[in-house]
């Protein structure tokens, strides 16, 4: 027969707080009572109907699953009354494959799918600094990274002379998890016996300890693509640690840093050198050489006039994309230098400069435009 609905049982609504719900047990209990009603076996019937009913909707994890499965979460655990039995013993079904479809394989089944896999190998970091240029052209490097790796006695199976002598882990039964109940949920943890493996070693190797694997300092060239930007990661796979007992190895990680470089800043896959003028130069125009990033040098044309902020690109001079053959560009900022320390030849000339481009010509149009500006602000205040 159908069981009946725990929220018809207590005569509440689906979305009833846990106050009303409180309220309306302790109504019903009172009633149904078994010392207010001796020897009616409909009245304890329906008690331990609400009990049941009251005991899984007052916590909210239960109450959880309730309104997602109703009595099938339940179904074999003897009722409400604290989940014992079928849904967290050994076999699949029930509540364990509930708990499996939420939670992703934790549970139920979950361990089978585990097995040797939890002896994998830890994965490791390390990491490498270059220089800008090793970055725009590349450069491989030899690390050193202290790890575990296969015990070459054993060959990593962990067993004396690489012997086939393991058998089943008695304590889980060779999935490499064991399961225990904590409340509502199941936790599974890696087997403490076994560490995973699923097995165990009847004649363990004498090198390693049975664990397949000892601690050594291992030599790797690490290839730096060209194009590598800072804080870059590269995963070598299977570098890492060594597996437990022939167990698969993790994998290394290598971050990359970029040292500063005193001429170049890079954004991106662009590339930028600032070039101070001399104002003559900026003024009057003509040609520089500068310096790129491949060891080159670059001719670049300066026009007359020339300001502090303008800049001149060089097309495909910048840094290459990652996995392309696409590069970016190199950029020439100019700043324009005041002269210090004037000779006084220099200062004589600069001084007869200044008068002429007050008392006549056009030479500085930025400079004439904001003080005409700041005169007619000023003109305005005085018309008020």
């Amino acid at each position: 027969m159908a069981k009946k609905d725990y929220y018809e049982i207590l005569g509440v609504a689906r979305d009833a707080s846990d106050d009303d719900m409180k309220k309306a047990y302790r109504s019903q209990a009172m009633k149904l009572h078994p010392d207010r009603n001796p020897g009616d076996a409909k009245a304890e019937a329906a008690f331990k109907e609400l009990n049941e009913a009251y005991d899984v909707l007052k916590d909210a994890e239960k109450r959880a699953a309730y309104d997602r499965y109703g009595h099938a979460a339940f179904e074999q655990g003897g009722g409400g009354g604290g989940f014992q039995g079928g849904p967290f013993g050994g076999g699949g079904g029930g509540f364990a494959d509930i708990f499996e479809e939420m939670f992703g394989g934790m549970g139920g089944r979950g361990g089978q799918r585990g097995g040797r896999a939890n002896g994998r190998g830890s994965d490791l970091r390390t990491a490498v600094e270059v220089s800008l240029e090793e970055a725009f052209a590349g450069v491989r490097r030899t690390i050193r990274v202290p790890t575990s790796v296969a015990c070459e006695s054993c060959t990593g199976t962990g067993a004396e002379g690489g012997t086939a002598n393991a058998s089943t882990c008695p304590t889980c039964q060779g999935q490499g998890k064991v399961r225990a109940q904590q409340g509502f949920f199941l936790i599974e943890r890696t087997c403490p016996t076994c560490n995973g493996a699923g097995r165990t070693i009847k004649n363990p190797c004498k090198v390693c300890q049975g664990a397949g694997r000892v601690q050594r300092e291992r030599t790797l060239n690490v290839q730096v693509p060209a194009g590598v930007e800072d804080g870059t990661r590269i995963r070598l796979t299977g570098e890492g640690e060594a597996g437990l007992r022939g167990a698969p190895p993790g994998d290394l990680y290598v971050d990359v840093g970029v040292r500063p470089h005193p001429l170049f800043q890079r954004d991106g896959n662009n590339i930028y050198v600032r070039v101070p003028l001399r104002m003559t130069q900026a003024a009057l125009g003509g040609a520089v050489e500068v310096p790129s990033i491949d060891g080159g040098k670059q001719r670049v044309t300066i026009p007359a006039g020339t300001q502090t902020g303008d800049q001149f690109r060089l097309r495909g001079k910048g840094f290459v994309v990652l996995r392309s053959a696409a590069r970016g560009d190199m950029y020439v900022q100019v700043s324009v230098e005041t002269p210090q320390n004037l000779t006084p030849k220099q200062r004589e000339l600069l001084e007869a400069f200044e008068a002429e481009a007050v008392t006549g010509g056009k030479s500085s149009p930025e400079h004439e435009g904001f003080f005409a500006k700041v005169k007619e602000f000023f003109d305005g205040l005085g018309g008020r």
